[in-house]
């Protein structure tokens, strides 16, 4: 004979209530893994956003440090109009993208201008081998200084712009 309280042919009460537990476990399992992936999803568009954002600063970081090596380079060393020609290159390449990159614009904009400074105190072409005057030798020596002295405003303005766009990429 069977008993009345047995819900279904071989089916007992705690065979019911485990899997009415198990049922419930997986609903709150699967609800909560649903939520993480949702903040792992968000978090991913996230950095893509922020990866997409910081391929602005990729060409004026690359033309800054490109500028960096070519002032070095002209380090400590008086140098004439000649000698600038890196220097210009990447000067002349900085300005072009000042006006595309909004963030960057006032730090790009005094790189240009320490540039303009800078290659204006190129020393005057040596000419052959003469006997040179100590005032002119002074001179000389005053526009090496000067021309130091621009290197360095323009090595200051670099740093700046690449300490910005370190801030800007990486917040």
């Amino acid at each position: 004979m069977t008993s009345t309280t047995t819900l279904a042919i071989g089916t007992g009460a705690g065979s019911l209530a485990l899997t009415a537990v198990s049922a419930l476990f997986m609903g709150v399992l699967g609800t909560y893994t649903l939520r993480h992936h949702r903040q792992v999803f968000a978090w991913t568009r996230k950095i893509r956003r922020r990866d997409q954002a910081n391929t602005d600063f990729d060409k004026p970081a690359e033309w800054l440090g490109d500028l960096y090596k070519a002032q070095c380079r002209l380090a400590q060393k008086p140098c004439a109009d000649a000698d600038f020609g890196d220097v210009r290159q990447a000067g002349t390449m900085i300005k072009g993208i000042v006006g595309h990159v909004e963030v960057l614009r006032p730090e790009l904009t005094e790189v240009v201008e320490r540039v303009g400074a800078y290659v204006a105190t190129a020393l005057p072409d040596p000419g052959p081998a003469v006997k040179v005057t100590v005032l002119h030798h002074r001179a000389q020596l005053v526009m090496a200084m000067r021309q130091e002295a621009a290197r360095n405003e323009l090595v200051h303005a670099i740093l700046a712009a690449e300490k910005r766009i370190k801030t800007e990429r990486y917040g």
